[in-house]
């Protein structure tokens, strides 16, 4: 197993060598083909999961949250919370590798390294003001700004999606008018293309540029 990835994720940085190694040892790997979850309400692991290879989607309901790339972490919502469920749905949007480091070494590795203890507390801060962020944004943003997100978060390898308006609509919270406003507005700055049910991806900086609320045209 390749090391050196999840050593150098910074929730390691600092752990003494020897504790670390004796925790990935303890570690179960899996290969996860695309388009089978990973984790759901019902179906998780009280593990902290490192994404070695692979892009892995998190959706919160119809809300597409974020897009996890090889070195990201999952799992630390679960992990101490006792809760029933699992917060999120995660979905392999391609072939991934993963590892899962199970609860009890990641106690272990709290209880015995100040560093990995004090770089943990500094992870789940983060997470806290990105999800903060992400919501704030999500809720203020324009009918144009939701569609350029979902377009950019679930568009596939080639850039195209294929989605009827009605699905959409349900996915980005929006009305079916707000829809074809900002369909209208997103082929007018050049940054999609339509077909029928199919939408390709044009321009993916202007796309970027409304969902951040700034005019590329």
């Amino acid at each position: 197993m390749k090391q050196e990835r999840t050593v150098d994720h910074p929730l390691f940085a600092g752990v003494d060598r020897e504790l670390l190694e004796s925790a990935l040892d303890s570690a179960e790997r899996l290969s996860v083909p695309r388009g089978e979850t990973i984790y759901s309400r019902g179906r998780f692991r009280r593990c902290l999961g490192v994404l070695l290879e692979g892009r892995v989607k998190v959706d919160k309901g119809a809300l597409t949250m974020s897009v996890l790339r090889a070195g990201d972490l999952f799992g630390a919502a679960a992990l101490f919370s006792g809760g029933a469920g699992y917060p999120t749905t995660l979905t392999a949007q391609t072939d991934c590798r993963i590892l899962l480091l199970p609860q009890e070494e990641v106690r272990r590795l709290i209880r015995e390294d100040g560093a990995f203890a004090e770089n943990y507390v500094t992870y789940l801060s983060g997470r806290i003001q990105f999800l903060t962020g992400r919501l704030g944004a999500l809720s203020a943003a324009s009918g144009e700004g939701r569609l350029a997100q979902y377009l950019l978060t679930n568009c596939g390898e080639d850039g195209a999606l294929t989605i009827s308006a009605a699905q959409l609509c349900r996915r980005i919270g929006v009305g079916r008018a707000t829809l074809y406003r900002a369909f209208e507005a997103l082929e007018d700055a050049g940054a999609i293309a339509r077909e029928g049910k199919t939408i390709r991806l044009t321009d993916r900086e202007r796309l970027q540029a409304a969902v951040d609320g700034r005019s590329r045209r």
